[in-house]
């Protein structure tokens, strides 16, 4: 059977005929929006159970109900790997956001630092994000998106086993190959535009399991920062080998 083109991830469990009653919003997106009507076919995934195909069973313009019909893909969890990065501009932010989903991150904390620029976010929207994101490129696992919390705060408390690889924009040369590091939790840390304070950088030294690293021979933008690095991750010890 061919794979559904419309894709919903949604909260209700998966399986053999199993009916899945729609939300007001998902129910309006698909039968106001999309035009779908009794007989068509959607791509459904809840980050347990894989990607399955449901049939529409029943279309009102706020409420309708799915049937599971097949499973079309197995279940594809990120590797253990989270996103830390300080907010920027709101359109870059809900970019990193998605490239972070996209490129197999497990978790997304936005993290304040002494030189970000945005005092807030809207992890709502953000979440939305990271779904839409998730959606569109056949993933079927959503990166929880946590709400802004002072870097300082979050290190106090930092699981030592989960390893952080912080992309020091300092160490500007050649960039580093990252096929000697150690499996295991990993974590990114990605600063801020105008970089980490003094005292953060030396912080951030004196913590054993940090590991800085060189992006390359240019500064990058944060919002690339994030690429390349969740890029060089993945090709030395991710589930792109």
């Amino acid at each position: 059977m061919e794979r559904a083109k419309i894709r919903l991830s949604i909260e209700h469990p998966l399986g053999p005929g199993q009916a899945v009653p729609l939300e007001p919003d998902q129910a309006h997106y698909l039968f106001a929006v999309m035009r779908l009507e009794v007989g068509a076919r959607v791509a459904l995934f809840n980050g347990r159970d894989g990607e399955w195909t449901a049939e529409v069973v029943e279309a009102h313009k706020k409420r309708g109900i799915l049937a599971c019909v097949e499973q079309a893909a197995p279940q594809l969890d990120p590797p253990d790997l989270w996103l830390l990065f300080s907010p920027i501009k709101k359109e870059r932010t809900d970019f990193i956001v998605e490239k972070a989903c996209e490129l197999g991150c497990a978790r997304v904390l936005p993290v304040q630092s002494a030189f970000t620029n945005s005092a807030r976010i809207r992890q709502d929207r953000l979440q939305a994000h990271a779904k839409e994101a998730a959606e569109q490129c056949l993933g079927t696992f959503v990166p929880p998106v946590e709400d802004l919390q002072p870097l300082a705060k979050l290190l106090e408390g930092w699981d030592p086993s989960r390893r952080i690889l912080w992309a020091d924009e300092a160490l500007v040369g050649p960039a580093q190959t990252l096929a000697d590091l150690p499996p295991g939790p990993w974590a990114i840390l990605i600063g801020p535009e105008g970089g980490f304070s003094p005292a953060e950088r030396a912080s951030l030294r004196a913590l054993p399991f940090v590991t800085p690293i060189s992006l390359g021979p240019r500064i990058l933008r944060a919002d690339t920062a994030v690429c390349a690095a969740i890029t060089l991750w993945q090709s030395a010890i991710g589930d792109w080998t």
